[in-house]
């Protein structure tokens, strides 16, 4: 059997796998809902002036901390990682949610106002000022 045989016998056994999960259609409806409940707020994000001035902010903290911050989009969320810490601002049905990681592990979540002081979620996320985890 050469490799294009196997392949089509690969894709059929899989097609008739998804066939038969009555789960497969439901949820990709549901995760193609999510995704356009989404869709408007991944766009304020990637282009709103808060993520531009946030970028730029996090470039000049990086020289006050004396380390480097990585910053990269991984598909609709923008991801800063600097000293152990991360912070990812992802966008959801109902806004922009920010999650930080320290470098403990200890983890929380808010919610991200697009027309508020990127500085701010920055000084937050790099400790420079304490805030208080909101609990779910």
């Amino acid at each position: 059997m050469d490799f294009l045989d196997s392949l089509e016998n690969s894709l059929k056994n899989l097609e008739s796998r998804e066939e038969r999960d009555p789960g497969t259609h439901e949820r990709r409806h549901t995760e193609r809902t999510r995704a356009l409940a989404e869709a408007p707020w991944a766009e304020k994000l990637r282009n709103s002036e808060f993520t531009k001035k946030l970028l730029d902010a996090a470039a000049l903290a990086g020289h006050r901390i004396r380390a480097k911050v990585y910053m990269s989009w991984i598909d609709t969320t923008l991801r800063l990682e600097a000293k152990g810490r991360s912070l990812e601002l992802r966008p959801t049905g109902e806004g922009i949610v920010a999650d930080f990681t320290r470098p403990d592990g200890e983890s929380f979540k808010r919610k991200v106002d697009l027309s508020s002081d990127p500085e701010d979620l920055l000084n937050e996320w790099l400790g420079e000022r304490n805030a208080v985890p909101e609990r779910a």
